[in-house]
């Protein structure tokens, strides 16, 4: 009988000590699966909408500059970082529609692609950060306040085209001494024309040019504008800083090759492929940099108390595989100034 109960006695204290062990242990996964959850939640990964006025092919070489501005700050984009891509193919209508879409799903900032875009994206949010990646004139179409406190919600870097059209011309001038009619192309409905178009005509006056304004706000403008100024005998084209001719390179690019017709632009992806000359801020470098707006964001810096940056190099890039193609002599003295040579 005693036999009996001391089995039945250690039989008991082993299971209880067993049940004990499985609850301590039971008990312990269910804090590590809830202490994993709440730290998984805690560092939720960061989402990026990119409002791009454009095709993938058009916007490739600054969407892959940003890109590697994030890499370089240790973002890896579907890992520690999201980014939503809406790219409008050029339709303006579709701003607003891409705008709201990324306000919807309330991503963590909005990286945008000049002054339409920058617009349509503050129509939809006044809370979500929004980060110009290239702007003509962010103080003069109202996005922000000033330069140095741009308060609200955007910040990110400005392009000051207006300035440097008047230079682009300057330059064809410089390349065809005997330069009398200059064709303007440029979108009529962006804000920032209708300064590029002044500082243009002040300058073409200067110079003693007449120039002739073709207004393209649709693609099936370009080719009509190409066909006017070719009856109007013009001597040279100058492509204006917009969202809408970069969204239109290729097209632009190809009825330049094919009318032989000298053209200058503003981005050096015109001229590298193989547009004539161009001259003015790096944009890739410009979307670089925006990714830098964006860690600072990300990181808790208010976008209303951080400066606008404005470009402070501009370069000249000179083509001149395309000259010879349409039987230009580049002068020495352009060749000297230009910043690279496409040989």
């Amino acid at each position: 009988m005693k036999q009996f109960w001391i089995f039945d006695f250690g039989f008991s204290i082993g299971r209880l000590v067993h049940n004990k062990v499985f609850c301590l242990a039971l008990g312990a996964l269910l804090f590590a699966v809830s202490f994993a959850a709440d730290a998984q939640q805690s560092a939720k990964v960061p989402r990026i909408g990119l409002l791009i006025f454009g095709s993938p092919s058009a916007y490739a070489t600054r969407i892959s500059a940003f890109r590697q501005g994030l890499q370089g700050l240790g973002y890896r984009e579907g890992q520690n970082i999201i980014v939503e891509y809406r790219y409008t193919e050029g339709k303006e209508n579709r701003l607003a529609e891409f705008a709201e879409d990324l306000a919807r799903i309330k991503v963590d900032v909005i990286v945008t692609t000049g002054t339409q875009a920058t617009a349509s994206a503050k129509k939809a949010t006044h809370s979500i950060p929004i980060v110009m990646a290239s702007a003509g004139d962010p103080v003069g179409t109202g996005l922000i306040a000033s330069l140095s406190q741009p308060g609200g919600n955007i910040t990110g870097l400005g392009s000051i085209s207006p300035e440097l059209s008047g230079k682009r011309l300057e330059i064809l001038r410089e390349i065809i001494p005997r330069l009398t009619r200059v064709a303007v192309l440029s979108p009529s409905n962006d804000p920032t024309s209708a300064l590029q178009i002044k500082q243009t005509q002040d300058a073409a006056q200067s110079l003693g040019l007449e120039l002739q304004i073709l207004a393209v706000n649709g693609g099936e403008d370009i080719e009509r504008a190409f066909a006017t100024a070719g009856k109007a005998h013009v001597g040279a084209i100058s492509v204006l800083a917009s969202a809408f001719t970069t969204a239109h390179k290729k097209e632009i690019l190809e009825l330049t090759a094919k009318n032989r017709m000298p053209a200058a632009y503003d981005d050096r992806d015109f001229a590298d492929s193989g547009g004539l000359m161009s001259y003015g801020p790096y944009r890739a470098e410009m979307y670089r940099r925006a990714a830098t707006y964006v860690d600072k964001i990300l990181k808790g810096a208010n976008p209303a108390n951080l400066p606008v940056e404005q470009p402070t190099k501009f370069d000249l890039v000179i083509n001149l595989k395309t000259a010879k193609q349409i039987g230009l002599t580049i002068p020495p003295t352009v060749l000297a100034r230009a910043d690279k040579v496409i040989r």
